[in-house]
């Protein structure tokens, strides 16, 4: 019951770090720091709600959540669980429900990420199907395809063994030369670093709990950040202005649909925000600083990981 409890506080206290962390103004200094915290915190909050479920509801085995498991497979292949807990009364039956809760609990996660990578896979093949009818080869978009349509989108289609940069007649007719190598650059930055990846698990929540306004808020605020981490890298091969004009020209020429699975090079909300730090930037997150948030995520994983093993 003490590791239960235990991980009850972290989960309640990862919730707790998370609103925090929303609120926080030092994520747009450091966003890839600012994005591990945010995963660190995410599947310690899974693993620690999890793990406390299945400390409380097999506790009668005395061996901590993860050997637990192992002593209740062992008595569901004999039969012989559902006899000796429902034996102890009401705290039987409550044992029961907390390993079921968990039980649903890990199949709702997981299905909610299997469910959102099919699904993305899925819709960026037929785009990518539907690109090589409608798109062409432009001269000055090397390594990009140009879809002739009058909004001005810029966008990419991240792949394991094809990927694509697209770009709208539109994009090209209202940036010049180095708007356009900014907004490319920012796009490539995306590709490089498989950021749809990194944004997954958190999109898969959204899918899981769609009609949780806060997961649907912490997923925006992610999305934001890595959408700050391509603005990072895309500054190294041209200027913050030139970026900041590029996405300023983008919001005048208003919205454009962008197809599901592909990342934006404007994704609203949050441009004024990434215009605002492009113009005026900040002093970046210290070294010692992102050094502290990294090992405080590494302790807080260690430190489940642990909790699942207290045999009381």
């Amino acid at each position: 019951m003490v590791s239960a409890a235990l991980l009850i506080l972290v989960s309640v206290g990862c919730l707790i770090a998370m609103e925090l962390l929303h609120r926080a103004k030092w994520p747009s200094r450091g966003p890839y720091t600012a994005v591990i915290a945010w995963q660190a915190l995410g599947l310690a909050w899974g693993v620690s709600t999890i793990g406390a479920l299945l400390a409380f509801g097999l506790s009668s085995y005395q061996l901590g959540a993860a050997a637990g498991l192992m002593a209740l497979a062992e008595d569901i292949v004999t039969g012989n669980l559902i006899i000796s807990e429902l034996s102890q009364g009401a705290e039987g039956v409550s044992h029961i429900a907390a390993v079921v809760l968990a039980v649903v609990l890990t199949l709702v996660l997981f299905c909610g990420l299997v469910s959102s990578f099919v699904h993305v896979v899925r819709v960026r093949r037929r785009h990518y199907d539907l690109l090589q009818l409608v798109s062409s080869d432009h001269p000055d978009v090397p390594g990009a395809r140009v879809v002739d349509h009058p909004a001005a989108a810029a966008y990419c289609l991240p792949g394991v063994l094809r990927s694509q940069v697209v770009i709208s007649a539109g994009a090209l007719a209202v940036l010049d030369n180095r708007e356009l190598a900014a907004v490319l650059a920012h796009e490539q930055a995306h590709l490089r670093e498989r950021h749809d990846l990194v944004l997954l698990p958190f999109s898969s929540l959204k899918r899981a709990f769609p009609r949780v306004r806060l997961v649907r808020t912490y997923y925006e605020t992610v999305a934001l950040l890595i959408e700050m981490c391509a603005d990072d890298q895309a500054r190294r091969k041209s200027t913050s202005r030139e970026l900041a004009m590029a996405l300023l020209r983008f919001g005048a020429a208003g919205p454009a649909p962008v197809p599901a699975g592909a990342l934006a090079a404007v994704a609203e909300p949050g441009v004024v925000l990434r215009v605002n730090r492009l113009l005026h930037p900040h002093e970046e997150l210290s070294y010692h600083a992102g050094a502290v948030v990294m090992g405080a995520s590494a302790f807080l994983l260690a430190a489940v990981t642990c909790l699942w093993h207290i045999p009381i």
